[in-house]
Order: structure tokens, then sequence, then C-alpha cells
């Protein structure tokens, strides 16, 4: 039976109405938003949403853009149902709204001339076939720029002139992604420079004359190259070559001051993507750095040409390091707080860089360093609701062996203290599936960790990035279930912690991390209490025939091709969809609509199997959602049935308490 929610908000039934009655008041149910559609969720208590509250209404925020003439932002964060652009006029200044849309904003790019519009994108229902708009501050008038229909637009990257935008799209068939110009002060220049084939083509940077475009085209997480694009003519030839029996991956890419070499990173020779010098006549490669044994996951050259910043990934943790380019001489930037570092920005006159930073102390915020005295400025500072920043659990690294005695490790956030007796458990696994937990904020999680006496575990099993491109290889293809025999390896090592109740664990993951909570919970059901699949794949091989044909041969490249017999035959006797008969513990399935991923067709053939054969299934259909739920009021009601779920099946709380 579906129960299709009534046209109201989440927040008109978070509390019950002060003129019921106690009894009342006591039974009262939440209303969920009407572009949610509800299978098997029994009625959530209104109590319960109030009782959570503090732990919904932490917000964040992160850094679009530098504007080019004042010392300003334009950064991204959400005051009512969705993410929308805002300028900040100083530190922890107004965040004065600039957009004003039903769907989420996640990122701008000012005129680079003098900052009177920016670019942005934007979807419809998590589609995420965005499209580009130009924002003209003096009118707030946002005008399309792109076709308006069912293509992929973005990647936007200014000229050095400032009078044009390379950007890539998939307008010309829906699965290839192309190269295309524009000077967005009028959308009619708009042309097609570089026909590709592939949905992995991207602008990684003009060069200084505007001649040249190096444009980066992605194959597999393990291969990738670099290519110098004439912008008059289309022409290009490779700057990274490939090389026979050789799989290499380049990342970044920035054109040096002069024009005659590109920074880039590259994993050829080693484990670990390392910063490199390319030279664009010869395209001989030079080492910069060869004293960090970690990736180098961003670098941003500064304006004048004279310094390189990039962050490290260093077991986990984000280091910021600055390059000078006269010397070849890197140092650690030291007054950072350990947290994750994204969206690293020069300001135009290369006296600041911009980031934003996130901790397990603290959401998404946005920062500046001053390069030459050290000092660190905050821009923004975020609310976290009700919750007590010292409550705020910090995780642990934690280390265990796997069946074939391989170390696989991940993070480990215990339950607060005060609660006694062995706490259960539940793993999170990541998606990607070339993803890597790291620790940051839990927000929301803080519930389970700080109320309900759950210990959390955030698993890298192999196959993750950030371990070296060998670790990363080990799930290809047919190996695909050593990743799985990898959390039965977690099981064990959940077994001999005092302090851990092997009995009360429950899976869960989004994407990639929601095929392995299928495949757990098949393999390994009498090992879990539960799992929570959030928009995963039920069987390969279906999953790769309906993906959007943009990312399809991308997909091929890390799951194996569903046209080879030989591989087809392995994904559909594998898939939890056909082993569908072991999951005999409680499934939570959450989709979005109008995923263009992993489509919902992966989760209703799961639900619907699971339901034939008499299983316990709930759902969870977001009409108005993609990737993953994105809007306050559908992620929030969510939350509230997965609570639900977590007290009925994994604490065994039957009757269902409406508050902690």
């Amino acid at each position: 039976m579906i129960r299709r929610a009534l046209a109201v908000t989440v927040a008109a039934a978070l509390v019950a109405s002060p003129s019921m009655t106690v009894a009342q008041q006591a039974s009262a149910t939440l209303t969920l938003p009407e572009n949610l559609v509800a299978q098997g969720v029994p009625p959530i208590p209104a109590s319960l949403a109030a009782a959570v509250r503090k732990y919904t209404e932490s917000r964040s925020a992160s850094l679009s853009d530098w504007h080019p003439t004042r010392r300003e932002l334009l950064i991204s964060t959400r005051f009512a149902n969705a993410a929308q652009l805002h300028r900040v006029s100083a530190p922890l200044g107004a965040r004065h709204q600039l957009t004003f849309f039903d769907e989420p904003i996640g990122g701008g790019s000012y005129d680079p001339r003098d900052g009177r519009f920016f670019i942005f994108g934007r979807d419809v229902g998590g589609n995420e076939f965005g499209q580009l708009y130009r924002f003209d501050l003096a009118t707030g008038d946002a005008i399309l720029l792109t076709d308006g229909g069912r293509s992929q637009n973005g990647g936007v990257d200014w000229s050095t002139a400032g009078d044009r935008i390379a950007y890539s799209s998939t307008r010309r068939n829906g699965a290839d992604r192309d190269i295309r110009i524009m000077d967005p002060r009028t959308s009619s220049t708009d042309r097609l420079v570089m026909q590709n084939a592939g949905g992995g083509w991207g602008v990684a940077d003009w060069s200084p004359d505007d001649r040249t475009l190096l444009v980066g085209e992605y194959r597999s997480v393990n291969e990738s190259r670099l290519w110098l694009v004439d912008v008059a003519t289309g022409t290009k030839r490779p700057l990274t070559p490939a090389r026979d029996g050789d799989q290499i991956a380049w990342g970044g890419g920035e054109f040096s001051a002069d024009g005659r070499s590109v920074f880039a990173t590259s994993d050829a020779g080693g484990e670990f993507q390392s910063l490199v010098r390319v030279d664009v006549a010869s395209g001989s490669v030079t080492p910069m750095v060869t004293d960090i044994a970690w990736d180098i996951t961003s670098l941003d050259l500064a304006p004048n040409g004279e310094t390189i910043a990039f962050v490290v990934n260093e077991a986990g943790t984000a280091r910021l390091h600055l390059l000078d380019l006269s010397s070849d001489r890197h140092r650690r930037i030291e007054s950072l707080p350990l947290a994750q570092i994204g969206g690293i920005t020069w300001r135009p006159d290369g006296t600041e860089l911009g980031f934003t930073l996130v901790s397990a102390k603290f959401p998404a915020d946005v920062f500046s360093l001053n390069v030459a005295t050290g000092a660190l400025t905050r821009w923004t500072e975020s609310e976290i609701g009700g919750m007590d920043p010292a409550s705020l659990r910090e995780p642990s690294l934690i280390k265990w062996s796997s069946f074939d005695r391989r170390e696989i490790s991940g993070f480990y956030y215990p339950a607060a203290a005060g609660f006694t007796g062995k706490r259960p458990v539940i793993i999170n696994i990541h998606g990607g599936p070339e993803g890597q937990s790291r620790p940051g904020f839990q927000g929301r999680n803080n519930y389970y960790m700080n109320e309900l006496g759950v210990a959390m575990i955030f698993p890298n099993v192999r196959g993750s990035t950030g371990f070296g491109k060998t670790f990363v290889k080990l799930d290809n293809g047919t190996k695909r279930l050593d990743s799985v025999r990898d959390i039965a390896a977690l099981l064990d090592w959940i077994g001999a912690q005092p302090e851990l109740d092997a009995s009360k664990v429950m899976i869960t993951g989004g994407s990639y991390g929601g095929y392995m909570t299928l495949m757990v919970a098949t393999m390994y059901n009498d090992r879990i209490c539960c799992s929570v699949d959030v928009v995963g794949m039920s069987n390969l091989a279906t999953f790769l025939q309906n993906t959007e044909s943009y990312r399809r041969d991308l997909r091929r490249a890390e799951y194996g091709d569903e046209r080879d017999p030989a591989i087809r035959a392995w994904m559909d006797s594998t898939a939890a969809l056909t082993n569908v008969s072991r999951i005999a513990k409680p499934l939570f399935v959450i989709q979005g609509a109008n995923d263009p991923r992993v489509p919902r067709s992966e989760a209703e053939q799961i639900v619907r199997a699971v339901r034939e054969n008499q299983g316990a299934v709930w759902y969870l259909l977001g009409m108005d959602e993609g990737h993953g739920f994105r809007k306050k009021n559908n992620s929030d009601a969510q939350y509230y049935a997965t609570i639900q779920f977590v007290r009925q099946f994994l604490l065994n709380e039957r009757s269902g308490p409406s508050s902690p």
C-alpha cells in the first residue's frame, strides 16, 4: 500500500497543537512533505521531530568565489529549505542572500573583470541536468545561458582576459561531453570548440594568452589524461600521452605564468598523486614535491604565478602547503586546525587564500589565510542548532586484518560517555566506490551517539582512495566482493571489542555504499540486525544498463562491462536482487525519483523482491530529489524515519517511543 503525504511542510507538524489534550499530543503523527511517497513506513510521532530538532538545525557554508575588486566573498549556505548563494562583505559579516530558488545552488563564479554578475548552475529536482545562468547583481535577474533541456552543463572556467567562459556540455547527444566557449554577456556567442567521445571531459585552464585550453579526460580513477586544445580550431594534442600497459591518473592542471609549463598531479612512477611540472613543448615531466608520501588532492596557482597552494590528504586529514616556485621549497601551514580543506581559491590580488574548513567540532565554514603573515581569518560561523560543542564526538583511527591479511582501516566514533554495557553499532560505508571516509562534522549522526548510545564506524574498504593506486584497484571488476569481505572482517573486529555489541549491528551507506549495504545484507544476514540502503544499486548489470549514458562507460571501467556474457553472468549471480531470499533482516530503502546515477528502478526492484519474499522492507521515495535528498524538509523526514527504524530494529524498542 502506498501512502502519499498531504501537501503540508514538515515544519507544520513538528509540534503538536497547544489546544490538544495530553493524550492527543502523545498520539499526534508527522505529516510528510507532499513530494515524499512512503511504503511500509509506520506513522512518525510528531513528538520525535520536536525531540530531535536540535540535531536538525545546524547549517554549513562553503566558498564559491572572491569578488574580483573588493575584499568580499560569494558563499553558498542554507537559510530556508535549500542552499543558495550569499554575499559576505567582511569577515563574520552578514550573509546577504542573492539567489532565491526552490532548488539548491551550490556555487557561483564572478565575472573576473568587475564583478557585475556571476555564473551559476542549477538543475531541477536533483536530475543533475544542470543549466548555466548569468545572475546580474544590479537587477537580480537570472538569465538562462544554455539550452535549458536534458543536458549537463558545467565546469566553468574563465579566460585569462575575463571575456569568455569555457565549459563542458552533453548538449550534442546526451552521452558525450564536449567543450564549448561563450561570452556570457551574450549567450548567442556560444560555440562548440571540441567534440569528444565519452563523458569524462572537462576544462582545466586557459593559457595566459587565451589561445589554448588545458582539458582533462577522465577514464577511471586509475587513468586520465591532459590535452592541449587550440581555441580557434579545436585541434587537440596530448600533453600526457598514454603509455602501453601503464595506467596513470592526472589531476589538477594549471598553466604557469609564462605558459610554458603545466602544474598538475600524477601517480606516474609511484602510488600517490604527486605535484609535477609538465613542459608544454616536450611533455617532459619534472617532480616538484618528492618528500610527501600521500595524495595531493588539489592545487591553485597564485595570480602572480609565484606560489602554488596545495592540499595533502595525510592519513585522512587535510594539510595545506605553500610552494615557492622561485626556490622550489614548500612549507606546511601550521595555523590551521585539524580539519578537511576544500575549495582553495586565491584572492585576485594574491594576498589571501580562501577555503572551506570542516571538522568533527564544527560544520563547514569559510576561512582565509594571509600568506604573508600566516594569520587565519574566519568569514562565516555556521550555527550547530542546539547541540553542545563539547558533546560532538571525535573519532579514532582503527585498523583490522581482512580475509587475505590486508590491513583495512576506518574511523570509530564511540557512543557518548555515560552509557553502560556493550553498545550497538552503525557501520556507515562511503560511496564512490572511489571515495574515502574522513573525519568531519557528524551533525545529525550525533543524535545516535549522544542520545541513543550507538557507536559509529566509517570504514575504508579496499577500493577507497587515499591509500595508493594499488589499493584502489583491489575491488575492480569481479574482485568486487573482496570489499564486502572487508566488512565481514570488521564484524569480527567489533566482536573482539569489549565495549561493542556484535549482536546489534546495522549497515548503511549511500550510492556505492548502498550497494555494499545490500551485499552485506545478503552475504552476512545472520551477523546484522538491519540495514538502510540509500540510492544503492541492487544489480550492477541493470544499474549499468539504466544509468545515464554520459556516465555508463566511466562506470564500466570500475565495475566491468555488463555486455560481456561472462561479466554479466557474474553480476547477475552475485547481485543482491538475485540473492534476495537471504535478506531476512529488516531493510529500509531510500531513493530519489530523478536520480540520473542510480535510477529508481534499482530501488524498486529490490523493494518488490523483498516484499515478494515476505521480508520486512520500508521504502521512502523523493519525487523532487535525485542522488540523495538535498532539500531540508525531505532530509528531515528521512532522518525521522531512519531514527524510527534504528529504534525498532537495532535497539529493539518495539513500542516505538516518541522521545529519546
